[in-house]
């Protein structure tokens, strides 16, 4: 359970109290979740329960309570996996895209992890109950490799490398528009956007640092593709990074560029390096590019029909 309190300024009168919260929480919860704690007399104000409908007057100590959210535990699915190798201690898989890697509100099934716990019967259990194995994560419709813990010790082994930016990943992305320069550095920060809190932005105000490398391996008619590689990991970071600089990554329908044929964003991780837990020697892995990725090259170019998202 979290307790917030808020005191409502003068300024603020005449606001509907469900309203005045979603302001208040800078719009990371929506006023339907409000309502709900509202109904369930978790919101005191001065004191005394309130309804969605109460009225601010100005000056008002308001206090909520957030409520635990449930926790499901996954259950075992059997689900296809390209797995690139496997031990006692962890297993790589070269995830393919439409699949998240774990559980979360509006996808309970059909994850990596659910898939893992069919495979493996057993996962490291230090990412928590609904995260069980899970050291890194790649987005729902990002192709390519990671690597997951089978037990605790590889677990905090392997979490300590990406923590210290000791793993390598490299990813490959194909992206609208030839990029000029053969490579370059993007440190922009990033945070959660101020409008759609689904999705992230560069916020230099209060963003979280945020660097991406770039080298530009091929460049076609209209489209370039990029190898990339990041000091840091944030949410979307790629995606977020090259659409700000004006490459938005094709296929992306949130941050990048809609194309006809392409489902999904044009972002694949191909190479990834770690330090074993047991043997302690380095492992590196490397996968082909997806096939869709893979047609959009043999073709050479794009065509401009679709729009730019901003």
């Amino acid at each position: 359970m979290e307790s917030h309190e808020f005191t409502a300024e003068a300024s603020q009168a005449g606001q509907r109290i469900d309203v005045f919260l979603v302001h208040s929480f800078k719009n990371a919860h929506s006023r339907t979740f409000l309502k709900r704690i509202l109904d369930s007399d978790g919101v005191l104000v001065d004191g005394k329960p309130v309804k969605a409908h109460y009225i601010i007057r100005g000056g008002e100590s308001v206090k909520i309570e957030i409520p635990d959210p449930e926790v499901t535990l996954p259950e075992p699915q059997d689900i296809p996996l390209n797995i690139v190798y496997e031990d006692q201690d962890v297993i790589v898989i070269n995830k393919q895209a439409g699949l998240v890697v774990h559980p979360a509100p509006g996808n309970r099934a059909g994850t990596l992890v659910n898939a893992l716990l069919f495979h493996c019967k057993d996962l490291s259990g230090v990412g928590g109950e609904i995260r069980p194995g899970i050291v890194h994560r790649i987005d729902k419709d990002t192709t390519g490799l990671l690597v997951c813990a089978k037990n605790d010790n590889a677990h905090k082994f392997l979490a300590k490398q990406f923590k210290d930016k000791e793993a390598g990943r490299i990813y490959i992305a194909l992206v609208k528009g030839v990029v000029q320069l053969d490579n370059g550095i993007i440190d922009m920060p990033i945070g959660r956007h101020s409008v759609d809190r689904q999705k992230m932005d560069v916020e230099f105000a209060d963003g979280r640092d945020a660097v991406t490398i770039y080298k530009v391996l091929e460049r076609y008619k209209d489209f370039t593709m990029l190898e990339l590689t990041l000091r840091t990991g944030r949410t979307h970071q790629i995606r977020v990074h090259l659409n700000h600089i004006g490459y938005p990554i094709l296929g992306d329908k949130s941050y990048g560029y809609p194309l006809k044929g392409m489902n999904r964003q044009a972002l694949h991780a191909k190479t990834l390096a770690f330090i074993h837990p047991r043997t302690k020697k380095k492992m590196e892995f490397d996968s082909k590019l997806p096939d869709d990725m893979m047609k959009i090259i043999e073709k050479g170019e794009i065509g401009l029909k679709a729009k730019n998202i901003r």
